[in-house]
């Protein structure tokens, strides 16, 4: 392996301090308890693999209630399934499964060829397995030999991270241009040709009486968020400016994020090749046969051994969320998140870190159950930051120099609705994590 060159990879498109500063290895000023992160990247366009097969079917539901001030009281009792069983048994079992995975996706995917759709899937289970792995090795380092194990880490961090950003950026373009065909009424594919042919923008000028009159209610629809989020995608644009740059908008989106897809292409080809990667095969290829256990790990019952380090991850993933502001979340239409700044998302960013850590660590002790409120808490957190990101990318666009006032009009709406997004997902976390909604006053 690369000596010193591990670390979790940070995402391309963002800038440290921000989402993606939150997932380095060592802890960070302000974060939220547990802010070591184990595992990169996430899954993006749905389930991913976070959600895979094995949870399509809900098990026993064993999550703790929260108290009435979002107060969570523990995990329940996981113990009593190993008591027959060593922690050495217990760890190794679910590390040879997970290296098994990754060695048969790292197969299935030089097999695919030119099957696109093959190696894509092939490569979101290579994924899949490389964060089991990452985050096992995370919360039980304990029991682990610590040099190894954090080695191996922070290059599945790297081999995750990497892979991820491709579909990121086609997950990210299709959201957007779905937003864009919602808020116009019109499919992304009607604005392409109008915008390349240049008569539908003309042609819009052209109709002097349908714009002139209303041009200052679309300057005050533009300054309102709200107002902009809440035109019906049936109706249509009354004065014509959204409909007018929505087609160079879409355009100009669908340039930046095919050329990032591109290169994050590229970027996996290169990384799938290089010597770095196949030392990390090679480790995984040994951790398949061995697991990189302490020698005293050997003897202990897995029933003493592992729930207190699961326990542990769970109640730092309750602090992180005792820190959210839930209490506001909790109301709808709350106009908390329509702010872009990322100091405001870092903390839900890294809630779902700590989410995914406890329902790892949670497979590992109890295989058999599942638990709906980590799942369901999760998937909003998934949707928190994909419509982030979403919004950050409509802002870069808008960022573009020389671009028309139609254009930034309509990156402007569209970065609005993603905010408001971000919003929803707040509010659906706190319904998920908290026993009801809080109580409205006044």
């Amino acid at each position: 392996m690369t000596p010193g060159g591990a670390g979790v990879a940070q995402r391309h498109d963002q800038s440290t301090g921000g989402p993606a500063g939150l997932l380095g290895i060592g802890y960070e000023p302000g974060r939220a308890p547990g802010a070591r992160a184990a595992v990169v990247d996430g899954p993006y366009g749905g389930n991913d693999g976070m959600y895979g097969p094995d949870d399509t079917a809900y098990g026993p539901v064993t999550a703790a209630r929260t108290g009435d001030d979002g107060a969570d009281p523990g995990t329940p009792d996981l113990g009593a399934e190993l008591a027959s069983h060593t922690a050495e048994e217990v760890l190794a079992d679910y590390l040879h499964q997970q290296s098994a995975d990754f060695l048969r996706s790292l197969r299935l995917h030089r097999e695919s060829g030119s099957d696109a759709e093959g190696a894509g899937e092939a490569a979101r289970q290579l994924r899949r397995a490389a964060r089991r792995i990452s985050a096992t090795l995370h919360t039980f380092r304990p029991l682990t030999e610590e040099d190894w194990a954090d080695q191996l880490r922070s290059e599945l961090g790297w081999l995750s991270g990497t892979l991820a950003r491709e579909q990121a950026c086609a997950a990210r373009r299709e959201r957007l241009m779905t937003a864009l065909q919602r808020l116009t009424g019109r499919g992304p594919e009607r604005g392409d040709r109008g915008d390349r042919t240049g008569r539908g923008e003309r042609g819009k000028r052209a109709d002097r009486t349908t714009a002139g009159p209303t041009t200052s209610s679309t300057a005050a629809a533009a300054s309102s968020p709200s107002a902009s989020s809440s035109t019906s995608p049936s109706d249509p644009d009354p004065d014509g400016a959204l409909s007018a740059g929505a087609a160079r908008a879409g355009a100009l989106l669908d340039r930046q994020l095919t050329l990032a897809r591109t290169r994050a292409h590229s970027a996996a080809l290169q990384a799938l090749g290089s010597s770095r990667f196949h030392a990390v095969a090679d480790s995984v290829a040994v951790l398949a046969s061995e697991a990189p256990l302490a020698g005293a790990t050997a003897g202990l019952p897995a029933d003493e051994a592992l729930p207190p380090l699961a326990e542990q991850a769970h109640r730092r993933l309750a602090e992180a969320v005792a820190a959210l502001p839930l209490s506001r979340a909790g109301y709808p239409y709350n106009a908390a998140a329509l702010a872009a700044d990322q100091r405001q998302d870092a903390p839900w960013h890294q809630v779902r870190m700590l989410v995914r850590l406890s329902r790892y660590a949670r497979e590992v002790i109890a295989p058999e159950t599942s638990d709906l409120r980590l799942a369901e808490a999760g998937r909003a957190l998934e949707w928190h930051r994909d419509a982030a990101e979403a919004a950050a990318a409509a802002a870069a666009a808008a960022r573009t120099p020389r671009i028309a006032p139609a254009t930034a009009y309509a990156l402007g709406v569209l970065h609005a609705d993603q905010r408001h997004e971000v919003e929803a997902a707040r509010f659906a976390f706190g319904r998920v994590w908290l026993p009801r909604t809080p109580d409205r006053k006044g």
